[in-house]
Formats: C-alpha cells, structure tokens, sequence
C-alpha cells in the first residue's frame, strides 16, 4: 500500500500531531506501507525519519504563534504530485486550507481520502475570543469531514460528540505510547540537584505548550496551591508559547525549560513526581501517556486520554471538567502524601504499557483498506456526491 499524509506539522516540529503521525510512519513503514507527505516547507533541515516521496508547500506562520503554521497549496499542485506518485490513499491530518486543497484533488483523481481529527478548532474559538465563529466553524468542518470516506478520532468521546454534530463515518483511532523511551528507568538525579530538590522533596511537572487554549490561569492556580502546603516543593514547565512571558511573572519560582528534545523529556518526567495537565483543549493529549509510562501520578480533568486511561485513585487523578476547584485541591492534597503519589504511578505506567503503536498502525492499515474498499464499491457518481 502506497499512503499519502497531508500535513501542517511534521517532525521535527514539537506538538502532538506531528509526534503522532511520525510515530505512525515510522510503524506503517514496518507493515510495508509506503508513506508521503504533503506538508510546509520546514523551517529545519533535518531529514525525515521515514523514507517515501514528499511535496513541500507554502508556509504561513500564524500571527504572534510562529509556531504554527498554515500550509497553502493549489489543488492542481496536490494533483501533479499524486499523478507523478500515485496514492492508495490520502490521510487529511489537517482540515485548513491544505486540507481542503487536497480533498479537492484526491476527488478529481478518484483517490479515497481518510481524515483525522487532531484539533479542536471549534474549542478553540472560545480560547481566543472569538466565540461568536465556533458554530460556522463547526458547520465547516461537518463539510470538510463528510467529504472523505471516514474520520478517525482518539476516543469513543470524541466520536460521540462529532456523530452528534452531525458527521458521519466516525470510528475511533487510539494513540500508543513507547514504553521504553518514556520510563522511570530515566531518572536523573542530577536534573533533580538542579530543581535544588533532594529525593524526599517532590516536582511537580507540566508539559504541553504555552497558550491560551491550555487553560494556564488554572495552571498557576494549582501550582500556587501546591506551593502553599508544600513550599519545598519543585515546580518545572516544559514547553513555549506566546503565553510563556505570562507565565514566569505569575510563577518566578518555576523551572521554564522551554522545549525539549526526545531524550531530555523523558529524563525530566521520569525526574519529577506529579504531572499536572488542566487542559481541555486536546483531542488526546500525548503528554498523558508520556507522563503515566514515565511512572508520575498525572493530575488531569476527565477528558480525551484521561477519560479513556484513567481510573481515578487507582493509577492517577481524573477530575470532572467543570470543577477547577476540584482540580487543584486535588493536586494540593497529592503532593502532601508521597507514598499515594508513588503508587499512583506505579499503577498509571503498568495500565499504559498495553497501548503500543504497533498495534494502533496496524488498526490504522485496517481502516485504509475497509476505507478503500467502500471507496470503490460506490460508483463515480455517488463517490464525486459524497465528496
């Protein structure tokens, strides 16, 4: 099988689409699927990791976030490339301009087209103050989705949500985990000397970027409350953002170590003790599972991969979203019980070890083909209809 993925982020971008899709190639490449990519140009010349054709389009950063990009490109560019190197099919990371761009194309060649649900935009319409966009926002999205064969979502949540919404053809696509990259078996002691904690004191630790849509004013709310009952504490935030400046006025005694590569994140959630994650923006959430292998008690509100992983008092903390009150007084009251925190994340990394990315690719191949074969079971009319 020959699949093309289109994409406005791709590693070695730092987010969790691009780490998710990367991760994907990399595992269909072992189950002899040959992977493109249509993404922006990167602004690194690092090489991909996996090998396959690959057309780089125009790159728009976005205004005051230069870390995310729009990609632009013309159907008849998507068209040239696909005629030249011909898909089986064509996965839409992405539902902007690029997105629609390609499902333009792949319905004129007759390619099917499987689309992924990576983000919230209708979410974050509200984070940004423009909330007034999120039903013609959603009314988008319901058109671009019900144009492709299927639409992959993280959790049965989601897919309840988006069937409600009124688009079809939902089935649910988890996210793995590498158990062996993220482990307690990476705890540094030295990061630890330079949070100036001993093995007694605790960190607590946040990953994730630094923006509006993380739900940070509670961020800093927990973490005050956490300072106020353990002032020996360690408190360390792992990621950048326009957000950031805010950020260390609010909390001047946090460690900011802005972003991290793959080998440094994991030293420092296997160095820390509890993840604090109030986010309500994801659709899954990587740095979840990232923190539950990595053996930390995760914080987190009932939502995406919390809702799915996590049983609350059993391998972590899984607060109901309406209730940040709630959230950090339940972080408050964790980091004064060590011996509850540390058997919280013994169990969180034993219950995430049974998600691995092999066997989400391989579901993943599943899906392309029963895609492709409804595909082309439909006649041309019905297939130019449903696009």
């Amino acid at each position: 099988m020959r699949l093309c993925i289109v994409s406005e982020t791709w590693a070695p971008d730092i987010n969790g689409v691009a780490h998710t899709l990367n991760r994907l190639a990399c595992e269909l490449d072992r189950l002899d699927v040959q992977v493109d990519v249509v993404r922006p140009a990167p602004r690194s010349n690092k090489p991909r990791s996996t090998p396959g054709e690959e057309l780089q389009v125009y790159r728009l950063p976005l205004p005051g976030y230069a870390e995310v990009q729009v990609g632009l490109a013309t159907p008849g560019m998507l068209t040239r490339f696909w005629q030249t190197h011909p898909p089986d099919a064509v996965y839409l990371a992405t539902q902007g301009p690029l997105g629609l761009a390609a499902r333009r194309a792949a319905r004129k060649l007759g390619i099917v087209c499987v689309a992924g649900w990576h983000t919230n935009f209708d979410h974050y319409c509200h984070d940004y103050g423009i909330g007034w966009l999120s039903a013609a926002t959603l009314r988008y999205l319901r058109h671009f989705h019900n144009g492709c064969a299927l639409t992959l979502v993280p959790t049965h949540a989601q897919a309840s949500t988006l069937r409600g919404a009124g688009i079809r053809d939902v089935s649910v696509l988890s996210r793995g985990i590498d158990g062996e990259h993220f482990s307690p078996a990476h705890h540094d002691d030295a990061l630890r000397d330079q949070w100036g904690v001993t093995e007694h004191q605790s960190v607590a630790l946040y990953a994730g970027r630094l923006a509006a849509e993380k739900n940070l004013t509670l961020l800093v709310e927990t973490f005050q409350a956490m300072r106020e009952v353990r002032p020996d504490m360690a408190q360390v935030i792992v990621g950048d953002g326009p957000a950031r400046a805010q950020l260390q006025k609010a909390l001047p005694q946090a460690h900011f170590t802005g972003f991290l590569d793959q080998p440094s994140l994991a030293r420092h959630y296997a160095s820390a003790d509890i993840f604090v994650f109030p986010s309500l923006s994801e659709t899954w959430g990587n740095v979840i599972t990232e923190a539950m292998a990595s053996g930390l008690a995760v914080v987190a509100f009932d939502h995406a991969a919390s809702a799915e992983l996590i049983q609350h008092g059993h391998n972590g903390l899984s607060i109901a979203p309406d209730d940040p009150r709630g959230f950090h007084q339940a972080a408050a009251k964790l980091c004064q019980h060590p011996a509850d925190y540390a058997r919280l994340g013994r169990a969180a990394r034993l219950s995430v070890l049974e998600h691995g990315w092999s066997g989400i690719a391989e579901q993943f191949k599943r899906y392309l083909h029963t895609a492709q074969e409804a595909h082309h079971a439909l006649s041309p009319a019905c297939r130019i209809r449903s696009s």
